[in-house]
């Protein structure tokens, strides 16, 4: 048996298990992702939010450069840098999206 789940399904199971994983934007470029996932693997999904934690994470530019071990041209702007982390993410193919202040990304 299958439950079709709306954005705010989504965000309400996440709010209500693990509050602070995501930010509502950050819910809302995962939930997108996840929903263009299934319909180009033609499967379905089970909404697992411990696992999809897990998974995915939200960070800011400078907590993944540091988690990662990246890199930073010290010489360069922050939107430069930042920059450099968007590359490295997208490098790795690991880039989800974009939110305020940060990325959202599946964790090697």
């Amino acid at each position: 048996m299958k439950q079709t789940v709306y954005r705010s399904d989504f965000e309400n199971a996440f709010k209500s298990l693990r509050p602070e994983n995501f930010s509502y934007e950050g819910l809302g470029v995962l939930f997108e992702y996840l929903e263009n996932w299934e319909a180009d693997a033609g499967e379905d999904l089970e909404l697992d939010v411990i696992a999809i934690c897990c998974d995915f994470a939200e960070g800011s530019w400078q907590s993944i450069a540091a988690d990662y071990s990246i890199e930073i041209d010290e010489n360069e702007n922050e939107d430069e840098q930042a920059e450099q982390v968007r590359q490295y993410l997208e490098d790795e193919g690991v880039l989800v999206g974009e939110v305020s202040g940060g990325f959202v990304y599946r964790q090697q």
